[in-house]
């Protein structure tokens, strides 16, 4: 991503920090400007439940007392 921001500063002329202030307010959509989106229709809907997967998530939920005296 750095890169990408370096490029796009440098193909604009404008300043690293200019660049990623420019970046971040087209991401936020304070510019006004239309940004392409891509539709997730094609996958929603097609979520599997995996034992394995779940088991680890609850693992990584789990607070350790001994860490957080």
């Amino acid at each position: 991503m750095n890169n990408a921001l370096r490029a796009r500063a440098r193909a604009s002329g404008k300043s690293l920090n200019e660049a990623a202030i420019t970046a971040l307010a087209e991401g936020t959509g304070v510019t006004g400007g239309h940004r392409k989106r891509r539709s997730l229709a094609d996958i929603a809907g097609t979520w599997k439940p995996d034992k394995a997967l779940e088991t680890v998530l609850t693992a990584q939920d789990r607070v350790d007392r001994d860490l957080w005296r």
